[in-house]
């Protein structure tokens, strides 16, 4: 459960609670009924997520970072549309308020949605805590959660025009690429080997679905006596797509990394936590898709991973980032490479779906 912020008249940075104020009476009249006071949430790694309350009713206000200059990586409409679409199908997602386009708001683009209750589950220590059933449970209950957002057909929510799926995978790949080379300022041992596998050995992409583009056990809420997924959120990197990027991603996050105290862990040393390969099983049984090439696609997270990790490092090295654990974040990337490279050369580990 959350603790409600404490009252007061000014906000957090980003957030003018008087003019957000002002904008809620104008466009959803009698919608506040007191005083709003309001903080940020902690965690988001992109958008800013603040909890802002009335004395009675909660909300949820999402904003671009302060200062950010790519429009199109913080698009608000797009997080609002997408969380829209999906509120009438079996995908748990906040139900959206309104989205407001007008940087003289707030000084960027936000969108209010309802504040749900719940818990995100952020490292395998947290998850130890509940004990293993329950951390059993959570973790397969994400599996189901990701089938429903495949199974939604999204022509039918007003979604078929979200991306384009055709090329995908080779664009996402090229994007990493240009991404690595712009944040390139030391040597990396295989980095350019992967890239150039996974370029050679691109699967046939099953058809699009809306695939969420970060799906992962703290980009969700948990909570109620069985655990269950009470809302995805965080949908920037939405699109259509290949769904077993979705996959892909979340079979990284279930794996070991091998590494004791690291500032970047996996959730897969919690007792009870489901392997890799049962979320496969499981996935392929609940989707029908044939999941034969997961391999590449877990080998792609670990690839775009690498890369993150390695502009966080270049960052540290020019000044540009201050906090704790990014002093170590360099000495990770050879381990996510490492990773990379021994799933593609080893993809007999996983089940092929057989249809029938």
């Amino acid at each position: 459960m959350t603790t409600a912020p404490a009252p007061g008249p000014a906000g957090p940075r980003g957030l003018d609670l008087e003019r957000l104020r002002g904008h809620l009476d104008r466009v959803r009249p009698g919608l506040v009924g007191g005083p709003l006071c309001g903080r940020l949430i902690e965690g988001g790694r992109s958008n800013l997520t603040y909890e802002v309350t009335d004395g009675s009713a909660r909300w949820v206000v999402r904003r671009p970072p302060l200062g950010h200059v790519l429009a199109t990586a913080h698009d608000m409409r797009r997080e609002h549309r997408v969380v829209t679409a999906l509120r009438d199908t079996a995908v748990p997602v906040p139900r959206t308020v309104l989205l407001c386009e007008d940087d003289a708001v707030l000084g960027a683009p936000f969108y209010v949605m309802e504040f749900v209750d719940g818990v995100p589950y952020r490292t395998a220590g947290e998850l130890t805590a509940i004990g293993p059933e329950r951390t059993r449970r959570a973790v397969l209950g994400l599996v189901d959660t990701l089938v429903e957002l495949h199974a939604v057909e999204p022509e039918s929510v007003g979604l078929g025009d979200f991306g384009r799926p055709e090329g995908f995978l080779d664009r996402q790949l090229r994007r990493w690429g240009k991404q690595l080379a712009a944040s390139r300022g030391r040597e990396l041992a295989g980095i350019d080997e992967l890239h150039g596998a996974l370029g050679g050995a691109l699967p046939a992409s099953p058809a699009a679905t809306v695939v969420h583009g970060d799906f992962r056990l703290d980009n969700v809420l948990i909570g109620g006596p069985d655990d269950s997924i009470r809302a995805v959120l965080d949908w920037e990197m939405s699109t259509l797509g290949d769904p077993l990027t979705d996959l892909g991603l979340l079979v990284m996050y279930s794996s070991d990394l091998g590494l004791g105290d690291s500032p970047v862990s996996t959730t897969s040393a919690a007792p009870g936590h489901p392997r890799p390969a049962e979320l496969i099983e499981r996935y392929a049984a609940r989707s029908g898709r044939d999941t034969g090439s997961i391999a590449w696609y877990t080998a792609f997270a670990w690839f775009k991973l690498a890369v993150i990790l390695e502009g966080i490092h270049y960052r540290y090295t020019l000044g540009q980032t201050v906090g704790a654990g990014f002093d170590r974040i360099g000495e990770l990337v050879p381990v996510f490479i490492e990773h990379g490279l021994t799933t593609l050369q080893d993809r007999q580990d996983h089940p092929v779906r057989q249809e029938g």
